[in-house]
């Protein structure tokens, strides 16, 4: 089993630094890079279902500045085989059909039966990498996974799909992309002896001249979307808790309802 995991070192959103530049574009100088949240549950995952096939590997695609080999070196330490980052100064910038484009590109210079990637990002959050990624390297999609069962004999793979009513069961050919959600299994701490072993683990490095991608395509120069404002949210207002009994609670409720005019 062959599995490729998209991750992208992103601003830690713990450390409340994360701010916009004069050129609308995202600081990432003000704190420390982390893995993606959402991609260290969909590697977890990854990590599993080669553990229990007895055999293959998981390889990381991440498309980051020269510096994210240091960030990756988490996801190596959990357990993942080797990483390939593409990377190239003209990338600085690049709109989501760019991104797309260059990891689609990456990823066909892989061999494959699954392509795992978190649903979205915290420094992005709209969730259309993957999809798009799918779309241009002719891949079957399979949404909001909560669970993920290949079945390598039959070359195919079933998911259940979260939906506001529960479940939906899809399945699909491999090999395929899968964006997959928290309820795949929290993730593993890195062991000490997985981070010793990272240090040394492969890290192929792809510019955007080995996937045949002209750089003036890409990066700010070919950006189709640009961020032409921003503000800060409003201060939020005040709130009122009620904490009576639920024949009263539920009176008041109803009377502050009333009094706004929303019943």
């Amino acid at each position: 089993m062959r599995i490729v995991v998209l991750t992208k070192p992103v601003p830690d959103p713990a450390s409340g630094g994360e701010r916009l530049g004069a050129d609308g574009r995202l600081d990432r100088t003000n704190s420390p890079a982390v893995v993606n949240g959402n991609d260290e549950y969909v590697l977890e995952k990854a990590l599993k279902l080669v553990e229990a096939a007895g055999e293959g590997e998981v390889i990381l695609l991440t498309m980051a500045p020269a510096t994210a080999p240091e960030t990756m070196r988490k996801a190596l330490a959990m357990g993942a085989t080797r990483g390939v980052l593409v990377t190239d100064p003209p990338i600085g910038g690049s709109c989501t059909v760019a991104t797309t484009r260059i990891l689609a590109a990456a990823l066909k210079t892989l061999e494959f039966d699954l392509v795992l990637a978190g649903v979205d990002t915290s420094d992005g959050g709209a969730g259309v990498v993957a999809p798009g990624v799918a779309a241009l390297a002719g891949l079957p999609y399979l949404s909001y996974a909560a669970s993920i069962e290949p079945d390598a004999a039959a070359g195919k793979v079933r998911v259940n799909r979260i939906t506001p009513s529960g479940y939906d069961v899809l399945e699909a050919p491999m090999p395929a992309l899968i964006s997959g959600t928290q309820a795949l299994g929290e993730p593993r701490y890195p062991s000490l002896k997985g981070i010793m072993a990272a240090r040394n683990k492969e890290i192929t490095t792809l510019t955007l001249a080995d996937l045949g991608i002209d750089a003036g395509t890409v990066g700010t120069a070919g950006a189709t979307t640009k961020v032409v404002d921003s503000r800060a949210p409003e201060p939020r207002a005040a709130t009122r808790v009620v904490r009576e009994e639920p024949d009263e609670a539920a009176r008041q409720v109803v009377a502050l309802l009333a009094e706004r005019r929303l019943i």
